[in-house]
């Protein structure tokens, strides 16, 4: 998998500022006070940070935005990079300097000066984050990327801090790599595979095949992979790091491929269709991230991996399935097909664990890009207390999270001649009818959270920090809900 960028903490030294042979990072606050290292550079460069605070370019500077002085005299580094940051500044503020300094790294070293920011472990995060590049299928061109050292006070300590972003950023990293991997090489054996991997981290995995999923019953997911020739399977991710309590459930929709089946989708955009196993892709960064840092809460990950191909065998518009649950489903749209994988793996969540909490996670949805765009997913949610500690999350971490209505008068829409249900209800209200669907697969006592993330799981531009591609959006906010509301 993708790595992220070495970041290493040490000690102030000064005289090493003047040796340095790469990058340099030094940070001015708003009102232009220098620290000590920048105070040693301005001398070194006879003003030259100086006269650049007195500039309009500093001035129009936002908070966590750079500046390049390039081949300053007086010194040996190539480039100073110049970060207008308070000295205590907001996570988001701190995090997007270090997306600045990643995208000016090269493949030569970069001391990052920190040595008055309280919130150097936050910067590294940000750094690590918008470090990123997926690069395994490219044979030139590939950016290389020297080794970060922080020199800050009492190095031990931030390292200590940043510890867990390290966990963090490499689940965030595992999560990108999957929705990124095109469809030939992420086929549901391989997903399954690397998901078993992780045993090595001490996650319990278990991988459900077809002969078993259709002893439990599962037909309305088995319905969706008939067409194709990869396997179906359930992935079973168990992590006990907590005591006795019920483990929260995290489930995703893990479609490899969805070409529509035989509602096919027009042929402009399909290729994008590689993502639409991104919900499973955050349970699996979650759970990775959870291993790594050794959460003290007890967590089971579930995530239903199919490919939705046209066939012979495939499911047919009008055909009627029967979910694990007993309910019958008339399939009107076989490109409604997440709704159709997420309510057998939920009811089995709900069977097998009795968690004390449920989110499902899918690409499920045009309507929700519609409604919310690339800035926000949308989240439904049968218990508000829950739903609040969620979005209160969501918010600390700065991931775009907006509450969507659920009722009863939805489910209208929903009702077949010839089935309990139909698995879709017309264009008006796209994204909440099929959260209404959900939803008659939760348990009257299951606090539950849908998260639609089709429009945030992958964009063609970059974030703050992420490149363009997938995005690993919810991984750390649900890592923030679990750290606040099951560890203790």
């Amino acid at each position: 998998m993708t790595t992220p960028v070495a970041l290493y903490f040490d000690d102030i030294s000064l005289d090493s500022i003047a040796k340095q042979t790469g990058r340099i990072v030094v940070f001015l606050e708003p009102h232009g006070r220098l620290d000590r290292s920048s105070r040693r550079i301005n001398r070194l460069t006879k003003g030259a940070l100086g006269r650049f605070i007195l500039s309009d370019a500093f001035e129009e500077m936002k908070e966590g935005m750079g500046l390049d002085l390039a081949y300053p005299s007086g010194m040996l580094a190539t480039a100073i990079q110049v970060i207008r940051l308070s000295r205590n500044p907001t996570i988001e503020n701190a995090r997007k300097a270090g997306a600045t300094i990643a995208k000016g790294l090269t493949k030569e070293s970069t001391l990052v000066c920190a040595n008055t920011i309280g919130k150097a472990a936050e910067i590294s995060f940000g750094l690590a984050l918008r470090s990123y590049d997926f690069t395994p299928h490219k044979t030139s061109g590939v950016k290389e990327r020297g080794e970060v050292r922080f020199q800050v006070g009492k190095p031990e300590d931030i390292a200590a801090k940043a510890a867990p972003f390290a966990a963090l950023a490499e689940g965030v990293f595992f999560t990108r790599d999957l929705v990124n991997e095109p469809s030939n090489v992420l086929t549901t054996d391989d997903f399954a595979a690397r998901l078993a991997a992780m045993q090595d981290l001490g996650l319990e995995v278990e991988i459900l095949e077809e002969a078993e999923l259709e002893k439990l019953g599962m037909g309305a997911f088995l319905a969706v992979g008939q067409g194709s020739e990869s396997a179906s399977k359930v992935v079973v991710m168990q992590w006990n790091g907590g005591g006795k309590e019920a483990p929260l459930a995290l489930v995703g929709k893990g479609v490899v491929f969805d070409t529509g089946g035989i509602s096919i989708k027009p042929a402009a955009g399909m290729e994008d269709m590689t993502m639409d196993m991104g919900g499973a892709g955050v349970v699996a960064g979650v759970m990775r991230s959870l291993a790594l840092r050794n959460a003290k809460a007890n967590v089971v990950g579930l995530v239903g991996i199919v490919e939705n191909m046209p066939d012979g065998k495939a499911m047919r518009p009008g055909d009627v399935v029967t979910s694990m649950k007993g309910d019958t489903i008339e399939v009107l749209n076989t490109d409604a097909e997440g709704r159709l994988v997420l309510c057998d793996v939920m009811w089995y969540a709900q069977e097998r664990f009795k968690p004390s909490g449920m989110i499902d996670l899918a690409t499920l949805t045009g309507a929700i890009i519609v409604g919310l765009g690339h800035d926000n997913a949308g989240v439904f949610s049968n218990n508000d207390k829950f739903c609040d500690r969620f979005l209160k999350a969501a918010r600390t971490e700065n991931e775009g999270a907006w509450r969507m209505p659920l009722g009863a008068s939805y489910d209208e829409l929903l009702k077949s001649p010839i089935a309990d249900m139909k698995n879709i209800g017309g264009r008006a209200a796209g994204s909440i009818t099929a959260a209404q669907f959900l939803q008659r697969f939760v348990q009257k006592k299951t606090p539950w959270i849908h998260l639609d993330i089709a429009g945030v799981a992958h964009i063609k531009t970059g974030t703050d920090l992420a490149p363009g591609g997938a995005t690993g959006w919810g991984v750390v906010a649900i890592d923030r809900l679990i750290r606040d509301r099951f560890e203790d």
